[in-house]
């Protein structure tokens, strides 16, 4: 099978950016023809306001480009990771005028929420869910703190819906998790072309020992991911189990000064892949306390790879990927106090603890490795190909 990944960067470490690099050499180790075509962010500097805002609707060049590309590659399938801002959704109609079909990975929410999360101001926000123009979005700016670009996006989202774009010309939707597809269903995707597929770990980093006598945290310091009460718990669980927080992020001075002042948190800033997956490794449990939906927990995955438990926010996605007792614990999304309960039942049951170890390295060989996505990926790559041949009339 012929594939053409397509992707806009985002230049940040892990995420959609990594995922769309996995997934090439997955299918490239399988013996697919790969050809990958990617868009880089820093384009955006040499673009003004309005011609940004007209690329981002639709980008004629991009589609002409692309229409190219297509019928010299002829590829059966294009795969899209993320179109914004300067590929636009002109690329899948491209693709289709070229007879592939079209498969695009939903990485974030924003199919109804401008700045992808259904999150604002410290909260869950499902303002938008449902509007044919996620018009709230605009009004509070939820695009990169700016209602210019904020309405750029809503009117792009709102034009494709209502040109059909994203009913007709996509054949089959990836989504992340259970959670995922059912908020897309509420939003109007159709049911029929949305497949769970998850994330995986490209590598397998091997079950660790746990003997590491530390809890650990991996993720951007931001307040979505919930740094306070991270923070707040540990003011409480210092003494009892030191916690190690690798990240960046706009609440790194936050994570500095509680490093500074308690004794039971050190903060290693950012860190190589192979290092975290040590980390992970000897780590007595992950702590995932993020207060948004997100649409996958990648950190969960790995740690389940190291055999590493996770307590993790009773909260969107993260409620069906942790299993409560046995790769894992819930907490309250939020509750510092809760999370502080959690934790100290995993250290005055061992046992629990150590079975739990055992079930999050089953839950990974089961679920997230390179083999087992690879035959999922097929799957939603055969659904494509039917779904475009049903509606070109072929048999």
């Amino acid at each position: 099978m012929s594939v053409v990944l397509v992707h806009n960067f985002y230049q940040q470490p892990g995420g959609e950016d990594a995922v769309f690099a996995a997934e090439g050499a997955l299918l490239e180790a399988h013996g697919h023809e790969v050809v990958r075509n990617t868009v880089h962010n820093d384009e955006v500097a040499g673009l003004g306001r309005l011609e940004l805002a007209r690329k981002t609707l639709w980008n004629d060049e991009s589609y002409r480009k692309f229409r190219a590309l297509f019928r010299g590659a002829r590829p059966q399938v294009v795969h899209v990771h993320n179109t914004l801002p300067l590929i636009s959704p002109a690329v899948y109609y491209a693709a289709h005028a070229e007879g592939a079909a079209v498969v695009q990975t939903l990485h974030n929410f924003r199919y109804s929420c401008v700045n992808g999360l259904f999150y604002r101001d410290g909260h869950v926000c499902e303002d938008c869910l449902g509007k044919a123009v996620p018009w709230p979005g605009v009004v509070h700016g939820c695009y990169r703190g700016s209602r210019a670009a904020s309405a750029v996006v809503a009117g792009m989202l709102g034009y494709h819906k209502l040109r059909g774009t994203y009913a007709h010309e996509v054949d089959q939707y990836i989504v992340l998790s259970e959670f995922s597809r059912q908020k897309y269903i509420e939003m109007g995707l159709p049911e029929e072309k949305l497949s769970v597929k998850p994330n995986f770990v490209d590598s397998d980093p091997g079950a660790g020992t746990g003997t590491g006598g530390y809890a650990l945290f991996v993720g951007r310091l931001s307040q979505e991911k919930g740094i306070a009460p991270l923070l707040a718990a540990w003011e409480r669980l210092g003494s009892r189990l030191p916690l190690k927080v690798v990240g960046d992020g706009p609440q790194a001075s936050l994570v500095e000064l509680a490093a500074s002042q308690l004794s039971g948190v050190e903060w290693l800033g950012r860190k190589p892949r192979d290092a975290v997956l040590a980390l992970m490794q000897e780590a007595i449990l992950l702590v995932f306390p993020s207060v948004c939906y997100e649409t996958f927990g990648m950190t969960i995955v790995e740690a389940f790879a190291a055999g590493t438990p996770v307590v993790a926010s009773d909260i969107g996605t993260m409620s069906s990927l942790v299993t409560h007792g046995r790769t894992g614990l819930h907490f309250e999304a939020g509750n510092a106090d809760d999370l502080v309960a959690q934790v100290e039942w995993a250290l005055e049951h061992p046992g629990e603890l150590a079975a739990m170890r055992v079930a999050a390295r089953a839950e990974y060989e089961e679920k997230y490795t390179a083999e087992v996505n690879y035959r999922m990926l097929m799957g939603v790559y055969e659904r494509a190909l039917a779904r475009r041949r049903l509606d070109m009339g072929s048999p």
